[in-house]
């Protein structure tokens, strides 16, 4: 990846760009001013830029302008690097497509993460390319509906690798995967996969979906009920016939369930599926038929349904925010995912599988982990389960390059249990007591943020209520922590 970094500060540009072409290994140009960055922007190939926002001439907003009217100018990711007293324009940034911005002085720890998480984007939109490309080649003469549908069958390649690696490492995981083969068996028994965030239930569902088969050419459409507005769920779920409202597509589209025919769809936290919605999700479990939004003809279905909750669907149940007939209807095949803390023998295994994994993928040298590290590991709660060890181990990889894993690089872990824990005071507006020496205006509103999802257990839309923000907001926060 060749980066661009824009900064009229010559020390400043200097260090943020020796930083990432030492420590990072990217490419590095450096300009001080937005005219001679746009200049070689129009000469070279960059896919990310860094760039100031307050600069003689043309501004870091002018200069994203500037960059989305290119010809490529879409496909490179442009991060601002402002000031505190300048998040309003940070806001307009971000609108104006900006993929993220910086706080400055720069924190090269929150650098090293936000350009890590570019480089894996573009590697995904480069992959989706090509991909692209060959299916293209390969369903030409297909229908268009067909082939829309197809284009899903691909998208399980490069994941269904996490169903051959699942960590089996406990009797309890011994059991779900036996489960997980037996409900393979028969489609059409709908599964729900129970378990706190980050305890790998997808990977679970996949494995449900494909069993002892290598076959992919089955599809596995996945459906996250949180990030789907009530208003469109319907049409997402059924799809749409032509007419059936004002946009509607000419020729109509295939909802989710139809793209599934003869494989399975995955409905992701199902306890946020809108209530007005489950009766009919419910209709089509039993009918194994559904009709189109607008439509008149009856679509029968051979769809696998695999369902997944963080969230306790009885007591749901019980304060009336979730069907009664639908929860006893999906409890038919139930598996339940214990978190982390209650497998502890599984945790070192794991850890060593996401150390060499990332060590291979950065070029480090880790290989082992030494005694100390394992008993600080041993000891977390991992409030946020295989997802937060896997994370860990990717962070120690980012920032470190030795051949042990050593407490040191493990600090961070119990810096955020004692981050804000000590004073377990609420915040109250005029009588903030600001800290000596600095205080980092995004760390704060992300503990905030993970502190409200915790005492909402992680309901997302009570958690947005709560902050006062919307759920896509606050998904966007979710995404950075």
């Amino acid at each position: 990846m060749k980066i661009l970094i824009v900064d009229d500060d010559i020390s400043s540009g200097t260090a943020v760009a020796e930083f990432i072409e030492e420590q990072l290994a990217y490419s590095i140009h450096l300009c001080h001013n937005g005219e001679e960055a746009y200049n070689s922007l129009k000469n070279e190939d960059f896919q990310m830029v860094i760039s100031d926002l307050r600069m003689p001439g043309i501004s870091g907003l002018d200069l994203l302008k500037k960059i989305k009217l290119l010809p490529k100018g879409d496909e490179i990711e442009v991060v601002i690097m402002t000031g505190f007293g300048d998040m309003e324009s940070s806001i307009e940034a971000l609108r104006g497509g900006a993929y993220d911005y910086l706080l400055k002085p720069v924190n090269i720890e929150e650098l090293a993460i936000l350009i890590e998480r570019v480089a894996e984007k573009i590697q995904l939109k480069d992959e989706n390319k090509d991909l692209k490309e060959n299916i293209k080649q390969t369903i030409s003469h297909v229908r268009k509906e067909e082939a829309e549908r197809i284009q899903y069958y691909e998208t399980t390649i490069r994941e269904i690798t996490s169903v051959g690696k699942i960590g089996v490492f406990s009797d309890v995981m011994r059991g779900v995967v036996r489960m997980a083969e037996q409900f393979h068996e028969d489609r059409s028994v709908p599964v729900l996969i129970e378990g706190e965030t980050g305890t790998g239930k997808e990977v679970v569902a996949r494995l449900v979906h494909f069993g002892k088969s290598s076959d992919i050419t089955k599809p596995f459409i996945s459906i996250n009920c949180s990030a789907i507005s009530p208003a469109l769920f319907e049409s997402e779920l059924f799809g749409y016939d032509e007419g059936a409202f004002t946009g509607a597509r000419k020729e109509g589209k295939p909802g989710k369930l139809e793209l599934a025919q003869r494989g399975t769809l995955f409905l992701d936290e199902i306890g946020e599926m809108p209530l007005d919605m489950q009766p009919k999700l419910l209709r089509v479990l039993q009918q194994r038929e559904m009709y189109r939004v607008g439509g008149s003809k009856p679509i029968e279905l051979d769809v696998r349904v695999i369902f997944a909750t963080n969230r306790n669907l009885k007591e749901m149940v019980a304060e009336k925010t979730f069907r009664s007939d639908l929860y006893y209807r999906l409890n038919t095949g139930r598996l339940y995912i214990p978190p982390l803390r209650e497998r502890k023998e599984a945790i070192l295994s794991f850890s060593q599988i996401f150390l060499d994994q990332y060590s291979k993928k950065r070029n480090r040298k880790f290989r082992f982990i030494s005694k100390d590290a394992k008993k600080i590991m041993q000891d977390y709660a991992w409030p946020g389960n295989i997802r937060e060890l896997k994370n860990t181990i990717e962070r120690a990889t980012l920032l470190y390059n030795d051949l042990e894993l050593k407490p040191e690089h493990l600090r961070f872990l119990q810096a955020d249990d004692n981050e804000f824990e000590s004073a377990e005071q609420p915040i109250v507006l005029g009588r903030i007591v600001l800290p000596d020496d600095e205080l980092r205006i995004e760390q704060l509103e992300l503990e905030i943020v993970r502190k409200a999802l915790k005492k909402f257990d992680d309901n997302k839309s009570k958690t947005a209520e709560y902050l006062g923000i919307t759920r896509s907001a606050l998904r966007s926060r979710m995404n950075k922590l």
